[in-house]
């Protein structure tokens, strides 16, 4: 990054430029990391207490699990065995939370 760059802060990113796949797995991301959040199990940022909300973190675990499904056919098969195993993790962790 240049020194100009850094002084202008943050640049916005244009993600309709973004390929189909990288958008299904940025989405993935976001919510694994808000599913996470949501059964109490890590902090939100900026937060000093966990938000447990079962029923948010039970929608962010089916968008993920529907979105992983689409992604698949189109990863290795070592990347989407990865996000299957990530799936899986969710949803343990979420019947043990509940």
């Amino acid at each position: 990054m240049t020194e100009k760059q850094e002084e202008k802060g943050p640049q916005a990113v244009d993600l309709t430029a973004f390929e189909l796949d990288q958008l299904l797995g940025l989405f993935v991301s976001l919510l694994t990391a808000k599913a996470w959040q949501y059964m109490g199990v890590r902090l939100t940022p900026g937060k000093e207490d966990v938000e447990k909300d079962l029923v948010k973190a039970a929608a962010a675990i089916d968008c993920v699990t529907f979105l992983t499904e689409k992604l698949t056919s189109s990863l290795p098969e070592d990347e989407a065995g990865r996000l299957k195993a990530m799936v899986a993790d969710l949803q343990i962790n979420y019947t043990k939370q509940a």
